[in-house]
């Protein structure tokens, strides 16, 4: 059976989980394949949210079978506290699966990230501080520890003290801070994470397998998005890992020939958290409705999103770093009410118009956004549950964006909760490339 790729097409935030959580209807088993708790998602049931870090948004159906993969890193205490949340709630988790071979975030990672992000000064990330990259770093560097080290804890105890001596010594040599406590981390990790996390530890790349071998069909779920990817992403001001559509493979274990469909999803205008590039970002009232209406605060930081226009340009390069067959469009009813909808079709980068997006940082910086107007729509988008339900205006909106991108808008959400989505075309022929003012 093929798997299914849904991949966030900006800089996160962009409503993936109830696409999730939609397409799961159809799945057996939806997995996790990179990122952290640096990522929430949130789904809304019966006006009851749901804000999850690191279990797949498919928990939320008594069918699915969330696998969290190998690619992901883990901090069990949230891991644990997410796990007891949902189970208050009513929502059984018994099914949740967690890779071993996923690397664990300890406390030295968090104590790093901190100072490094403090230490940058103006040059800060905009990371979230949860240890995230230091996790990857030591992955990267072959001195990670592994959900499987919890199983062994001689391997455990052995791989910590080695990674304390360098650690501390950083900690105390360059940032002037009182060393960890490796009796302290083994206690807490092997005797209180350890033996509430083994039933949920399995060999996740069998069961994946296991499952497109039996004929059931895997949803693949990543954290962030495309422009915060580690390599195609706007670097420095990116994650560390791969969210890209390519991301999945290597997170999951699976081979890119079951990958058959990918779901680019997208607000109907963008965000984004933390510093870096951002060509269509608002100062003015346009941009404070945006958030207002659109609630952008961070679901795990509270952060305030930085808001701006729905950028084409951008998009079409998502749509081609993840093969994109489709798009999902979410907060649509967030646009109600302005009487005119601005879109970017192409960058002034000199004085040089261009419908490519700079490979260069620097003339991405300096990128003037050129825009199509479009009128806008008065009435709310809400109630449609079908095409024709919605205003004209708001059809003209997504068909614009149809055509520019040659590809066909999906589904529409037009509110936060679970049903409020409209499946805007149930095609699957591409569309005609027409990149508007190109």
């Amino acid at each position: 059976m093929p798997a299914t790729v849904v991949v966030g097409t900006q800089w996160g935030d962009e409503g993936k989980g109830r696409f999730v959580d939609l397409l799961a209807k159809e799945t057996q088993m939806v997995v996790r394949y990179q990122g952290g708790h640096n990522a929430g998602h949130t789904i809304v049931v019966d006006g009851e949210k749901f804000a999850l870090q690191l279990i797949p948004s498919g928990v939320l159906n008594d069918h699915i079978i969330p696998v969290i993969g190998n690619g992901v890193v883990v901090d069990p205490r949230v891991l644990i506290s997410e796990l007891d949340m949902l189970g208050s709630r009513g929502v059984d988790t018994s099914q949740v699966r967690v890779s071993g071979n996923a690397h664990l975030i300890l406390p030295y990672h968090q104590e790093m990230d901190a100072l490094i992000e403090r230490y940058l000064g103006d040059n800060r990330l905009g990371t979230t501080k949860r240890g995230i990259g230091p996790a990857y770093a030591d992955k990267a560097l072959r001195a990670g520890l592994r959900v499987q080290d919890l199983m062994d804890p001689g391997a455990f105890r052995a791989k910590l003290e080695a990674a304390l001596r360098d650690k501390n010594a950083t900690l105390a040599r360059v940032y002037n801070r009182l060393p960890l406590d490796a009796d302290e981390i083994a206690h807490l990790y092997l005797e209180e994470y350890a033996p509430r996390l083994a039933p949920y530890v399995a060999d996740t790349v069998t069961l994946i397998h296991e499952a497109l071998e039996a004929g059931q069909h895997v949803l693949l779920e990543g954290a962030q998005a495309t422009f915060l990817d580690l390599d195609h992403g706007t670097y420095p001001f990116v994650t560390s890992s791969n969210p890209t559509a390519g991301g999945a493979c290597t997170g999951s274990g699976i081979g890119p020939r079951h990958i058959t469909r990918v779901v680019g999803v997208a607000k109907a205008y963008a965000t984004r958290v933390g510093a870096g590039p951002f060509p269509t970002e608002l100062f003015d009232e346009a941009g404070d409705r945006i958030v207002e209406q659109g609630h952008e605060f961070g679901t795990n930081t509270g952060r305030r999103r930085r808001p701006g226009w729905l950028d084409l340009v951008m998009l079409r390069q998502a749509v081609r770093l993840n093969s994109c067959s489709e798009l999902a469009i979410a907060k649509l009813d967030v646009l109600d009410g302005f009487e005119t909808v601005r879109v970017c079709v192409a960058y002034d980068v000199d004085g040089r118009r261009t419908t490519s997006l700079p490979d260069l940082q620097g003339e991405l910086g300096r990128a003037d956004p050129i825009y199509e107007d479009l009128p806008g729509w008065t009435a709310s988008v809400r109630r449609a549950r079908e095409r024709g339900d919605l205003p004209p205006a708001a059809v003209d909106y997504l068909a614009f964006v149809e055509r520019y991108l040659g590809l066909p808008v999906r589904y529409v959400g037009v509110g936060p909760e679970r049903d409020e989505y409209v499946v805007f075309n149930g095609g699957s022929a591409p569309l005609a490339v027409s990149p508007a003012g190109a």
